[in-house]
Protein backbone atom coordinates (compact mmCIF):
# COMPACT_ATOMS: atom_id res chain seq x y z
CA UNK A 1 0.00 0.00 0.00
CA UNK A 2 1.14 3.34 -0.89
CA UNK A 3 1.48 5.90 2.19
CA UNK A 4 -1.52 8.26 0.70
CA UNK A 5 -3.42 5.16 1.03
CA UNK A 6 -2.35 4.51 4.66
CA UNK A 7 -3.00 8.04 5.49
CA UNK A 8 -6.13 7.96 4.01
CA UNK A 9 -7.06 4.62 6.16
CA UNK A 10 -5.76 6.01 9.37
CA UNK A 11 -8.23 9.17 8.92
CA UNK A 12 -10.90 6.97 8.58
CA UNK A 13 -10.43 4.57 11.24
CA UNK A 14 -9.77 7.30 13.71
CA UNK A 15 -13.17 9.16 12.39
CA UNK A 16 -15.02 5.64 12.32
CA UNK A 17 -13.73 4.45 15.60
CA UNK A 18 -14.96 8.30 17.24
CA UNK A 19 -18.26 7.89 15.11
CA UNK A 20 -18.82 4.33 16.80
CA UNK A 21 -17.81 4.83 19.79
CA UNK A 22 -20.49 7.78 20.54
CA UNK A 23 -23.12 5.84 18.52
CA UNK A 24 -22.51 3.04 21.19
CA UNK A 25 -22.70 5.54 23.64
CA UNK A 26 -26.33 6.92 22.10
CA UNK A 27 -27.42 3.02 21.99
CA UNK A 28 -27.40 2.76 25.80
CA UNK A 29 -28.88 5.98 26.37
CA UNK A 30 -32.10 5.20 23.50
CA UNK A 31 -34.43 2.45 23.17
CA UNK A 32 -35.97 3.81 20.03
CA UNK A 33 -36.07 1.53 17.17
CA UNK A 34 -35.12 4.17 14.36
CA UNK A 35 -32.12 5.53 16.60
CA UNK A 36 -30.71 1.91 17.31
CA UNK A 37 -31.13 1.31 13.67
CA UNK A 38 -28.90 4.32 12.76
CA UNK A 39 -26.57 2.65 14.84
CA UNK A 40 -26.54 -0.02 13.88
CA UNK A 41 -25.68 1.15 10.29
CA UNK A 42 -22.90 2.92 11.84
CA UNK A 43 -21.03 0.03 13.56
CA UNK A 44 -21.42 -2.21 10.67
CA UNK A 45 -20.11 0.65 8.08
CA UNK A 46 -16.98 0.88 10.79
CA UNK A 47 -17.09 -2.88 10.89
CA UNK A 48 -16.63 -3.14 6.93
CA UNK A 49 -13.96 -0.39 6.82
CA UNK A 50 -11.75 -2.66 8.95
CA UNK A 51 -12.46 -5.88 7.57
CA UNK A 52 -11.35 -3.98 4.05
CA UNK A 53 -7.74 -2.95 5.79
CA UNK A 54 -7.47 -6.28 6.83
CA UNK A 55 -7.84 -7.62 3.28
CA UNK A 56 -5.77 -4.83 2.17
CA UNK A 57 -3.29 -5.33 4.50
CA UNK A 58 -3.35 -9.33 3.61
CA UNK A 59 -4.02 -10.14 7.62
CA UNK A 60 -7.12 -11.89 6.17
CA UNK A 61 -8.18 -13.62 3.05
CA UNK A 62 -11.29 -12.46 1.24
CA UNK A 63 -14.07 -15.01 0.93
CA UNK A 64 -14.68 -17.06 -1.49
CA UNK A 65 -18.02 -17.47 -1.88
CA UNK A 66 -18.62 -15.13 -4.71
CA UNK A 67 -22.06 -13.73 -5.83
CA UNK A 68 -21.47 -12.67 -9.04
CA UNK A 69 -18.25 -11.82 -9.34
CA UNK A 70 -18.26 -10.13 -6.09
CA UNK A 71 -17.07 -11.33 -2.21
CA UNK A 72 -20.31 -12.57 -0.50
CA UNK A 73 -18.44 -10.71 2.46
CA UNK A 74 -17.46 -7.74 0.81
CA UNK A 75 -21.39 -7.65 -0.66
CA UNK A 76 -22.42 -7.95 2.97
CA UNK A 77 -20.79 -5.09 4.45
CA UNK A 78 -21.85 -2.76 1.59
CA UNK A 79 -25.18 -3.62 1.84
CA UNK A 80 -26.00 -4.27 5.47
CA UNK A 81 -25.52 -0.58 6.76
CA UNK A 82 -27.50 0.96 3.94
CA UNK A 83 -30.28 -1.57 5.01
CA UNK A 84 -30.16 -0.52 8.64
CA UNK A 85 -30.02 3.16 7.43
CA UNK A 86 -33.53 2.98 5.30
CA UNK A 87 -34.95 1.23 8.05
CA UNK A 88 -33.66 4.14 10.62
CA UNK A 89 -35.30 6.78 8.49
CA UNK A 90 -38.88 4.95 7.36
CA UNK A 91 -39.16 4.45 11.27
CA UNK A 92 -38.67 8.09 12.08
CA UNK A 93 -40.97 8.80 8.75
CA UNK A 94 -43.98 6.20 10.22
CA UNK A 95 -42.85 7.82 13.88
CA UNK A 96 -46.65 8.38 15.87
CA UNK A 97 -46.29 11.47 17.55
Amino acid sequence: MESSEILLYIVKLILGGILAFLAILLWSRTRDAAWMSLVAGVVTTYAGLVYEMFIKLGIILESRLEFFGIPVSSLIFTIIPSIFFILAFILMLFRTK
